[in-house]
């Protein structure tokens, strides 16, 4: 856990950075007085309603298909409890930490914002337990994204409950068990507070808010190993003129560029082939650099625009106003995310295939300028870096089947009263594979491009890109003999995730 400033929760002003800094890096979280102030007025609101046995759904009635039937004052507390065990219906692989954590985080902060109607004491432990290094078995299949993440959602409340089971460190019991052993009780469910904890969108806005970090981070990475790459292979870097980019006028496309410019700058490669190489141009694959990454530099950016809005929306059902009024909407409707995790995906997959030509054009022995074949040493036999492109090529193609969009999909749920429903979960999970795999990726480049500034030496490239080169050394042993390289893919993948190759 971290020493910084806790983090007070308003429902307000959570940013994606925020997130980062209570999922992965432990920033301890609080209730900020206002948000407790707002939510009280909420939960007296509520309170009245029951004491006056009005019918406001969720509150004095059933769920979904079962609305209509109202629920006898005697049996509202186990009308939430019993919504709250039915729904933990998930299965599958158990989100990671971070993303429990992330998921935990944000259902504290929509809490906070005041329309739930629920008791402070629903965010406060859920921010005792981020505090305590706690957090649930949550399985990532079981949601289609509507009436909020339902499954995943009421995973974590049970845990709330004192039911199911929580982890803590490397150690894993009962959450009764746990909650006590960090000085934590269980809550006891009010009227409101079941629904309150399973409706809304935070199990596929968590994953999205630290894939879209990832996602911001690999960009970087990108334009890192591409530089190293085109110095490799004796590329030009006049495509990335600014001329050239302002003459088109896309956004992502001259940030790309200048970035580019920025890493290749005062290179010794470069100059050493200025004057009378006969190429005017390079392939795609190096040219196009600003043209590709700049519209994933675009996607990103609109989704974190997104996610940065969701991560502080109000999207229970029902929702709780000041004036005393209850009204059902549908913002537990996860399309808007949904839609932002499907365009990431496709954007990432397009880092991915041309990172794996560039590769290739490093590799292949008719295309690298005079390198040795596979970058091998004493090619024939040793086989160098071949199945290294191999890997690259199995891992791309794979991100073009995993970049179809759930977005589009939808089966009606709920006996039909939940007729339109947009598989965020879905396409979360889809994306983190994605992301995953364009780390490999980029890893595999890293580690060729490399290989191929070794054999250009003497002559040094830009700092910038000496530095990265540095950076792989750090991690990985240049190649002489062949050599088993999975371990040291994964160990430069790891090292782009954690931002090492953040330009």
């Amino acid at each position: 856990m971290t020493a910084s400033a806790t983090l007070a929760l308003d429902g307000r002003s959570l940013t994606i950075a925020d997130v980062q800094a209570v999922a992965v890096h432990g920033r301890r979280v609080t209730l900020a007085p206002a948000a407790r102030d707002r939510m009280m007025i909420a939960r007296n609101i509520v309170a009245g309603i029951v004491a006056r046995d009005e019918v406001a759904y969720g509150v004095t009635t059933g769920f979904g298909k079962l609305s209509e039937l109202s629920i006898p004052h005697d049996k509202l507390a186990q009308l939430q409890v019993n919504l709250v065990r039915s729904h933990a219906s998930g299965v599958g692989p158990a989100l990671p930490e971070r993303e429990a954590r992330a998921m935990m985080l944000l259902r504290a902060n929509v809490i906070a914002k005041g329309f739930s109607g629920a008791r402070p004491d629903v965010p406060e432990l859920l921010c005792a337990m981020l505090n305590a290094g706690l957090w649930p078995t949550i399985p990532e299949q079981g949601s289609v994204g509507a009436s909020g993440d339902l499954a995943p959602l009421a995973h974590l409340a049970v845990s709330l409950i004192g039911e199911g089971e929580l982890h803590r460190g490397d150690r894993t019991g009962p959450a009764a068990a746990m909650l006590a052993e960090a000085g934590l009780s269980p809550l006891t469910l009010a009227p409101k507070e079941g629904i309150t904890l399973i409706n809304g969108t935070q199990a596929h806005t968590a994953v999205a808010a630290l894939a879209v970090a990832d996602a911001r981070a690999l960009w970087q990475a990108a334009h890192v190993a591409g530089a190293m790459s085109l110095e490799a292979l004796l590329g030009t870097p006049t495509a990335f003129d600014a001329r050239i980019q302002d003459a088109r006028g896309q956004e992502g496309q001259r940030d790309s560029a200048a970035l580019l410019r920025e890493l290749l700058a005062g290179s010794e490669i470069r100059e050493s082939h200025r004057d009378g190489d006969p190429r005017v141009q390079d392939a795609y694959a190096l040219r196009c650099m600003p043209q590709v990454h700049g519209p994933v530099l675009d996607a990103i950016r609109f989704a974190e625009g997104v996610i940065g809005r969701e991560i502080n929306a109000a999207t229970d059902n029902p929702l709780v106003f000041e004036n005393g009024e209850i009204l059902s909407g549908g913002n537990f409707h996860g399309q808007a995310v949904s839609m932002a995790l499907d365009f990431l995906a496709i954007a990432m997959t397009n880092l991915a295939t041309i990172a794996e030509r560039r590769i290739d054009r490093v590799v292949h022995p008719d295309l690298n300028q005079g390198l040795p074949p596979f970058l091998a040493k004493d090619a024939g036999v040793n086989s160098g870096f071949m199945m290294a492109q191999v890997t690259a090529a199995a891992l791309a193609s794979e991100c073009k089947v995993l970049s179809h969009p759930a977005s589009v999909d939808t089966i009606p749920t709920d006996g039909s009263k939940e007729d339109v429903v947009p598989m965020g979960m879905g396409a979360a999970w889809k994306l983190r594979r994605v992301i995953r795999n364009v780390q490999h990726i980029l890893g595999i480049e890293l580690m060729a491009a490399a290989q191929g500034l070794d054999y250009r030496r003497p002559l040094k490239s830009g700092p910038r890109v000496e530095q990265a080169y540095a950076r792989v050394r750090a991690h990985v042993a240049p190649l002489g003999d062949d050599r088993v390289l999975s371990g040291d893919i994964i160990a430069l993948a790891d090292a782009i995730a954690s931002g090492e190759f953040s330009a």
